[in-house]
Parts: structure tokens; sequence; C-alpha cells
């Protein structure tokens, strides 16, 4: 049976100022009463046993994780000292699970994405998961786009691997970071490039093997770490080292340099919910395209959102406004710059709000 690891130690900044530090955007129920969390649990429960259920956090967030997941066993969370991007994040779950079976396969999973079809993905994960069982090949998941995105990093899907149970299994040609405008139109028209969903499968000496050869550095760190695993040595030497690791994504460090990468096209209804313009998508609408979560009336306004489940709030004569009236912070911004926000935290970071954050 393979197991999961779900990486929740993202900020969620462009949610701000619903997500804070204190409680991210994986930790809030953004869409429906679930939090993102809960529901990316939810999704894989057929697929493994709670035991094979792994979180990938800082410490401040075990209790919440634990509160909201009261079937996970409290040693699955695998705790991170400090944030240093997912290659990090996953070679320290990848150094947890070979303890336990280094030939088991690990399914790595964000914890704050939306998935629509919930049973197709089910369906395409065990394709995934009956592909990378074997050992020699790292599976990851593409999704059909269906828009212009420069927000995601494509895939070019090559030829037909092999054919599992129904479902297509294509090689990876090479990984594509963000693009400009005109190149998202064109990928869109070719057909054959994938949004990079940041979900992979894969088995545990498989990952580790890949980490040694191309991450040597990150390899030597965990390495280091592992040898105190299991005894009251780990958290310092965790903290100690961890911090020095490098900061690096695991596509950036390891997929982009192995050849041995295929992808499975996911048509199952994704989105990553990145920001408030993209929650959008999932929310009910007047006539006039404006959106209302909480207390307020609109005026003579097309195209905007309101979020204040507390006060009351009047919008009349704009359009196209994003309006956050959250406790004891206000965010209005017109939704061109929704992308901004994440540089305002910043500002209001570096301007001594951090009671805010």
């Amino acid at each position: 049976m393979p197991c999961v690891v779900i990486m929740a130690g993202g900020r969620g900044e462009r949610f701000w100022p619903r997500s804070r530090m204190a409680l991210p955007k994986q930790f809030l129920n953004l869409v429906g009463d679930k939090t993102m969390l809960q529901l990316t649990v939810e999704r894989v429960e057929r697929l493994v046993d709670p035991t094979d259920i792994y979180i990938v956090a800082g410490q401040e967030f075990k209790d919440i994780i634990l509160k909201q997941l009261p079937n996970l066993p409290e040693g699955n969370v695998i705790i991170e000292p400090f944030g240093r991007d997912t290659a990090a994040a996953i070679g320290l779950a990848t150094m947890v699970i070979r303890h336990k079976d280094p030939m088991d396969v690990m399914i790595v999973l964000p914890a704050d994405h939306y998935i629509n079809d919930v049973r197709h993905f089910q369906e395409i994960l065990r394709a995934a998961v009956l592909t990378a069982v074997k050992g020699n090949e790292i599976v990851t998941l593409g999704i059909s786009p269906h828009r212009p995105e420069t927000g995601y990093g494509y895939i070019c899907q090559g030829e037909v691997f092999d054919t599992v149970v129904g479902i297509p299994v294509y090689r990876v040609e090479r990984f594509l970071e963000k693009p400009t405008y005109e190149k998202a139109l064109k990928f869109l028209d070719h057909g054959d490039y994938l949004w990079n969903s940041g979900m992979f499968i894969w088995r545990v000496d498989q990952i580790w093997k890949q980490i040694e050869i191309y991450a040597p550095l990150l390899a030597e760190g965990l390495k280091r770490i592992e040898k105190c695993f299991g005894t009251n040595e780990y958290p310092v030497v965790l903290e100690e080292v961890y911090n020095g690791l490098p900061k690096i994504s695991v596509d950036y460090g390891i997929l982009e340099k192995v050849d041995n990468v295929l992808v499975i096209r996911g048509d199952f209804g994704w989105d990553d919910i990145g920001s408030w313009t993209a929650l959008e998508r999932y929310c009910e609408k007047d006539n006039c395209g404006n959106i209302l979560e909480g207390k307020g009336v609109f005026l003579d306004t097309n195209n905007s959102y309101v979020y204040s489940p507390n006060r009351t709030v009047a919008l009349i004569g704009v359009e196209d406004l994003i309006v956050v009236n959250d406790n004891d912070c206000l965010l209005v911004c017109h939704k061109d710059k929704a992308q901004e926000i994440k540089k305002a935290v910043q500002i209001l970071r570096e301007q001594g709000y951090e009671d805010v954050l």
C-alpha cells in the first residue's frame, strides 16, 4: 500500500488578510465547510490507511493539524524547523519513510489544491502508483490547460510510455518555467503542454537515489540528520542542519535533470486557488458579477468580491474590486493587482506590522 506525503508549510500570503502566519490558507475553509488540508486528506483516504498519511509542516502548525485531522497519528506530522522549499521538505519526508519501508511508493501532494472530480483523481493516482511501483520511473501529474496561464510552470508531454488501467502514461520531454502571456497562448494551442501541478509519485528508494545524484549537498545534510533519527539528539541536529540545506524546488533541483520522468494528464477539475481572483471561480455571483461572502450591499457595482463576515460593507459605483474585511485588517485591491498582495505583505512586514501578518 502506498503512503501519502502532504506538504502543508506554505504561507498563503496572496490570501492575506484571511491567511495569516498563524493560520495560513491550507488550514482555512476557502471552498465549502472543510479546510483545504482536510479536503486533501479526504481525497486519499480510500487509497491509503490513515497511518500512511504524513504531513510536512512547521512546529507552529502541529496542534492545528492534529485538531483538524484527529485520526492522524501524532508521529506522522513531520516537522520542518525552517522553510527550505520543496526539495528539502520532500527529502526530509523521504528520510523518515525509508526507515519504515524504502520500497514503498510515495504520493506527494500540496495541501492547498482544489479538485472537483475526486473519483477520477483517485483513478489517476492508482495508475501512477502502479507505474511507480516498478521503481525505475518518477511520475508527475500534468493538468490540461484551459486558459493561457502565466502563473504556473509547464510540462511538455512526449510520446506514450505505457497504458496503465486504461490511462495513458507519457514521457516528459522537458519542464518549462512560468511563461509570458504570448507563450502561454502558444502552449494552449499546441495541446502537448500541461500545467505543472506539483504532484509527484515515486518509489522511496528511487527519489532518494536521485537526491544523492542531483542534489548532493541536500543528500549530505539529510544523511547527517538521519544518523540521529529516533534519538534524543534528533530535534537539535535537525534544526542545526536543516537551516543550511539548499533552498531549491524539487522541480529545479532534481526533476528537470533526470531523464526517467513520466507524466499523466490530470483532467479532474484541478485548481491551486492561489489568489482571491482564483477563488471567485467557485463562488456564486449576482447578475452584475458580484460576490458577497458575509454582510453587505452593492450599488452600481460590477464584478467585485467582498468577504466580510462580521462587519457590513457597502460598495457604490465601483468595479473589479476585491474587498476583504477580516477583523483587524481591511484589504481593498483592484483585481488586476491581486498578485501584488504578497508584495504588500512584505512591505507591511518591513514597516513593522508583524502583528497583523
